[in-house]
Formats: structure tokens, C-alpha cells, sequence
């Protein structure tokens, strides 16, 4: 009989992936979604689908409750992916990702549905600051110290469930995950497509990053391991600068010419102030926030990833090159990006070709 799989946040960018990656290894998989939740891409048949209100503590215990009795008992494995990365007020980030995963803990337990592994999705941001100046990759052993409230309700989930007695998890700290309709690192590479490369600070910045493909399969290897009550990185085991960045975007979109543009690091911090203004007065949520711009300047987010590797049999088999091929082939095939050529870069590839402007 197949083992079951309780994924939440199925209906988001990483969850529609993890669920994909169950299916494909045979297990019965359960997607936990809103009532309102888009459903594009959770298509298969053969998903089970549960709506659960994390907003209403008796009924989710009572439709948990309803899925475990009607359905052969309790699920084998919990992927808490559940989780805001933006929000309109700083309190809904401790409400979301620490106050919904303490819920949904402590209810399994009330019904005696421990898994036999809980898997919290989690944030190489709870680390906080590293060193930007000699470029030392976090070890797993640091002390977390999160300079964002996103960070800090990542930590405060991570550190209830250190506090459980005997409760089977394992933690990810996923770095920054990209792949097929992802949104943030979508209008890089479409601001790149139109002829501008943003990038912010005039230091070198590394940065990292995990396909969402291999950050699914990593999940359920995880799963498959057993708990190791202790946290991971999930990282591609090297990093990249911007330059970097923009060359394998631009050769993927056989983009010849593109304006680098780097914003002063001032200039940043004057515009998310602005937008976090913005979004205490409309209510709006913005890209650009007090909270992003810590993350935009800070300069080291590389990681160490031996353990994970190790204990996982797990190594990431997307560069950031064929993922990004992979990633830029679907949002072609979608019609999202569209190459623009700007009056300058037209001028420069005219002048190229020595033919007439």
C-alpha cells in the first residue's frame, strides 16, 4: 500500500512541484489548498485534495479529523510549504508561517496523527547577516540571527518545533528557488528580455540558488530518510554574481545587448521605504518593501551544503544554466517573455554590423 503525503501550500509555486515529484514516486498525495485557492497547476487525477482553514482552529481539527477517519488512518509524511514571503502587515508573517505551522503541529498531535516526518519548509533568511566582506559560506552550525520579520517568524517556526518533545521533523533553509511560473525571478530575466539589468550596490554580490525540480526531489528524499531533527541548506552547491546571472539569462534568450543598471544602495532604501509606506496606507502588498531591501543588500548568501548532500543522497542535477534554459523555454512556450530591443542596444548592434543606423 502507498505511503501518503500531506503537502501544504500545494496550490503555490514550490508546492505544485513537490506534489508532481510525490505522484511521480508512486505515493498517495494530498494537496492542502484554500477554497479560493488556483488550481492550474494541480491538474492530476490522481490528487487528493483537502481544504484546510488554518484561520479557524476547530475546523481544521475537525476536518483533519474527517480526512484521517474517512480515509485509512493518518498520513505518513507532512510537507508544511505553507508560508507568506510578502505581506501588507509585518504581524502576518509571525501569524503565517510560525502561528499557522504551530496550528497545524499541535492539532496532529491532539489527534494523534504525528507523521512519521514533518518537513518544514523553511529560509536560508532566518541567518540573517553574513560575512560580506570575506565571503564565508553560512555553516549549519551558525547561530540563526534574522535582521527581517520574514526571517525572524522562520526562525520562531523552526524553533517551536525544536521545542516538541520528540516530534519527528527535519527543517529546510531553501535559498532563493526559481523554475516555471515563479514570479520574482520571472521579471528579472523579463527586465532583462526588455534590455535593462537591475542590480543593486556597487560590491560584489553572490547570490544562490536551487531549481525548483531538484528542491522537490530533495523533499522527498528528506522524507524518505527518516527525521533528523536539525535543519538543512538547499542550495546548489556554488554561487553566482549578477554578471554572472544576466550572461546565462541573456544567452538563453540569444539577448546580445543589455543595459547594466546599478542602483546606490541609498537609492533602494529610498524606494522601499517609499513602497512600504505605500502598502501601510492601500494595503497593498509590494515587491520592494524595508523588509526586501535588507535582503537586497546583503552581499553573501552563500551556504554550505555537504550535509545535505550526505544525508539525503542528494545533488542538485540543475546548474544554473539548464535551469534557467528549462525555466526561459517555459515562459516562451507561455508567451511571457518578449524580446525588446531598446534604441540602444538597436544603435550598438547596427554599429556592430557596420550597416546604417
Amino acid at each position: 500500500m502507498a505511503k501518503r503525503i500531506l503537502v501544504t501550500g500545494a496550490g503555490g509555486f514550490i508546492g505544485g512541484f513537490i506534489v508532481a515529484e510525490a505522484l511521480k514516486r508512486g505515493y498517495e498525495t494530498w494537496a492542502a489548498v484554500r477554497r479560493t485557492t488556483n488550481r492550474e497547476f494541480l491538474q492530476d487525477e490522481r490528487i487528493h485534495f483537502i481544504e484546510l482553514d488554518f484561520t479557524d482552529e476547530l475546523a481544521l481539527k475537525a476536518t483533519l479529523a474527517q480526512a484521517i477517519a474517512d480515509n485509512g488512518g493518518k498520513w505518513d509524511y507532512v510537507v508544511h510549504n505553507l508560508g507568506a514571503t510578502k505581506a501588507a502587515n509585518y504581524l502576518d508573517f509571525e501569524r503565517i508561517n510560525y502561528g499557522y505551522m504551530r496550528l497545524l503541529v499541535d492539532t496532529l498531535k491532539a489527534l494523534d496523527a504525528v507523521p512519521e516526518v514533518f518537513l518544514l519548509m523553511s529560509s536560508l533568511s532566518v541567518m540573517g547577516v553574513g560575512d560580506d566582506e570575506g565571503y564565508t559560506p553560512f555553516k549549519i552550525t551558525d547561530d540563526p540571527v534574522p535582521n527581517t520579520r520574514y526571517g525572524m517568524s522562520k526562525a520562531k517556526a523552526e524553533n517551536y518545533l525544536k521545542m516538541v518533545p520528540d516530534f519527528p521533523y527535519t527543517i529546510f533553509r531553501c535559498t532563493g528557488v526559481y523554475g516555471p511560473h515563479e514570479r520574482d525571478y520571472f521579471l528579472m530575466m523579463k527586465s532583462i528580455a526588455s534590455g535593462f539589468d537591475f542590480s543593486v550596490g556597487f560590491r560584489k554580490q553572490m547570490l544562490t540558488f536551487i531549481y525548483v525540480k531538484d528542491l522537490a526531489t530533495a523533499v522527498i528524499n528528506a522524507l524518505e530518510a527518516g527525521p533528523k531533527r536539525r535543519a538543512y541548506f538547499i542550495s546548489e552547491s556554488r554561487g553566482y554574481t549578477q554578471k554572472e546571472f544576466r550572461e546565462i539569462v541573456c544567452r538563453e534568450l540569444k539577448k546580445k545587448f543589455v543595459i547594466p543598471i546599478t542602483c546606490p544602495i541609498w537609492l533602494v532604501q529610498m524606494v522601499c521605504v517609499f513602497c512600504t509606506i505605500y502598502t501601510k496606507f492601500t494595503g497593498k502588498p509590494t515587491t520592494l518593501n524595508v523588509d526586501k531591501f535588507r535582503i537586497l543588500k546583503q552581499r553573501n548568501w552563500l551556504c554550505e551544503t555537504a550535509d545535505t548532500e550526505r544525508d539525503f543522497n542528494f545533488t542538485p542535477q540543475y546548474s544554473l544554466e539548464r535551469g534557467v534554459k528549462e525555466t526561459i523555454a517555459w515562459y516562451n512556450q507561455a508567451g511571457k517573455i518578449k524580446k525588446k530591443y531598446t534604441f540602444t542596444g538597436y544603435c550598438l548592434y547596427r554599429l556592430k554590423n557596420k550597416t546604417p543606423i
